[in-house]
């Protein structure tokens, strides 16, 4: 017996018999996440700006009203900066006069505020023969010259480079003590508060030049051995960007508040500018290789994304004494006849 033919479904059919998954929602895909290192450097970027956004304001308002609150912040700065310089003597096992070394360097920008730098160098012998007689005094004897080194230069380094902070920001005094009250009279009293943020200005610049020109074109290295992560490329975006902020510090000055920046033609301000972002690229240098040497990444943690305050102010130690004394230059020569 033949069977009829089977019917065939037709495709329309088949499709209304099948379910229509298409219909359903469709989900995107979760983000790619960055890879561990990118996102670290994000993190990190993202806590730097942070701290910065809190942290300049503060500066500069300090800087601005002068006085004993500004001397004040000087001596903190010191007294944490210098506390993180001498763990990193202590990460490489000297030990050295701690007490001593804090006390002489937090007295420095107060012998600087109450006289001048040269004050603050006489206290600097002062502080060599008072090391030297309280390591005699000590039952360990054989580190002797590490912790008489250690504890000599870090007051050296810390705090009378940044004491002159404070004979920078008086820079009127220092030219009337110096020249007479004629020379001062071409300054206005506050002009050291320009100066002051003038120098920041140019050293935060290439520091925040170098950082992002070495991530998008660094590809040289600069000192390898002491920083590998920081490139030639790099520093060459720093000094763009240093001398390129200091300029614009300039301006707003010569804008809104010209009595304090005057006396201190454009020409001046461009050489003085490169040469404050060049001494502050060494000084970060210097202080790397204290790190590298100590084998620590930052010298501190107190600022979030930025490590401790000696690596903060690293360029700053440095860049700070040279703004004054060719500042010192500049006005000795400018009074100087013809």
């Amino acid at each position: 017996m033949s069977h009829p033919p089977r019917a065939e479904t037709s495709a329309p059919a088949r499709e209304a018999s099948t379910p229509d998954v298409a219909e359903e929602p469709v989900h995107p895909l979760p983000p790619t996440p960055l890879p561990p290192e990118r996102a670290s450097r994000v993190s990190n970027l993202a806590l730097r700006l942070a701290t910065a956004s809190i942290v300049i304001p503060l500066v500069l308002w300090l800087i601005a009203i002068g006085g004993v609150p500004y001397l004040l912040a000087i001596v903190v700065i010191t007294v944490l900066s210098l506390r993180e310089f001498y763990r990193l003597i202590e990460d490489k096992g000297a030990h050295p006069l701690v007490g001593f070394g804090l006390a002489a360097g937090a007295a420095l920008p107060v012998v600087a505020y109450l006289g001048n730098e040269y004050h603050a160098t006489l206290i600097m012998t002062a502080v060599l023969l008072g090391v030297m007689v309280a390591q005699v005094g000590k039952a360990e004897i054989t580190e002797a010259l590490a912790s008489i080194s250690g504890t000599f230069f870090g007051v050296f380094y810390v705090s009378w480079l940044l004491s002159h902070a404070i004979v920078l920001r008086q820079f009127h005094e220092v030219v009337s003590a110096r020249f007479g009250p004629a020379a001062a009279a071409q300054f206005s009293p506050d002009a050291g508060a320009f100066y002051m943020v003038f120098a920041l200005a140019a050293l935060v610049g290439c520091d925040a030049g170098a950082y992002f020109a070495g991530r998008q074109w660094g590809r040289r290295k600069l000192a390898p051995q002491i920083s590998p992560g920081k490139t030639v490329e790099g520093a060459l975006g720093g000094v763009a960007g240093g001398t390129l902020n200091a300029l614009l510090f300039k301006g707003i000055f010569d804008l809104w508040w010209p009595d304090l920046s005057r006396g201190f033609p454009w020409a001046a301000a461009l050489v003085f500018a490169m040469l404050l972002t060049m001494v502050g690229i060494i000084g970060d240098l210097v202080e790397s290789l204290l790190k590298r040497d100590a084998q620590r990444k930052d010298a501190g943690a107190l600022l979030p994304g930025m490590g401790g305050f000696l690596d903060r102010i690293d360029s700053s130690l440095l860049g700070i004494p040279v703004m004054y004394y060719l500042l010192l230059s500049y006005t000795y020569l400018r009074l100087s006849p013809a």
